[in-house]
């Protein structure tokens, strides 16, 4: 991963922030907030989306840099647009002749089929009432959280994986990723990773 991360690939320089965040693989000693933030930064700068909204997360809450939130929520939006023109993009090249948004009405939302045009909508767009397909998660989260969740992965007890269906990132050692302060009960690798399933 960091071979890849030198030659400037994104997700390696991503992963490397939040294993940094986190202190993956070692004791909560080993954590390095700045050399997360830096990594973001710099995953960020190519353009990774889930970097930028973590580093706008960080910059909100004071998280490894020091406290800018009008900076973290400038950032917060731009990776949301970022986001948009992805999804839109992707659906463009997927159908030419399809409406890209439709607008849900209140009435849709209250139909017996709420729950399966939820099921589909990218849930931080769906907050602006649009009806995006949700973009593909990576081969490698699937390849994560089915391998662990199927048995053949066998995760130490006490260790648990990422909340966020789309990430499979694993502890490497317990209480390593940060419980959501709402519910209680679940846990995320990553402010990111927490955004996207909040709903």
């Amino acid at each position: 991963m960091a071979k890849a991360a030198m030659k400037s690939h994104a997700p390696a320089l991503y992963s490397l922030a939040v294993i940094q965040f986190n202190g993956s693989g070692g004791t909560k000693g080993d954590k390095d907030l700045r050399a997360g933030v830096a990594l973001c930064a710099r995953a960020s700068l190519l353009g990774h989306i889930d970097a930028l909204r973590e580093l706008g997360h960080c910059l909100q809450d004071g998280y490894g840099v020091r406290q800018n939130v009008a900076e973290g929520r400038r950032l917060l939006i731009q990776a949301n647009a970022r986001e948009l023109a992805f999804v839109l993009r992707a659906v463009a090249r997927s159908s030419p002749s399809a409406s890209l948004l439709t607008w849900r009405t209140l009435s849709n939302q209250s139909s017996p089929s709420a729950a399966s045009v939820s099921a589909a909508v990218c849930p931080l767009l769906s907050d602006y009432g649009y009806s995006v397909a949700v973009p593909e998660v990576q081969p490698a989260n699937w390849f994560l959280r089915e391998w662990f969740e199927s048995g053949r992965g066998v995760l130490r007890n006490g260790l648990r994986l990422c909340a966020h269906i789309g990430c499979g990132r694993p502890e490497t050692r317990p209480h390593e990723f940060r419980r959501c302060s709402v519910c209680g009960k679940v846990n995320y690798c990553s402010r990111g990773c927490q955004a996207l399933d909040w709903k």
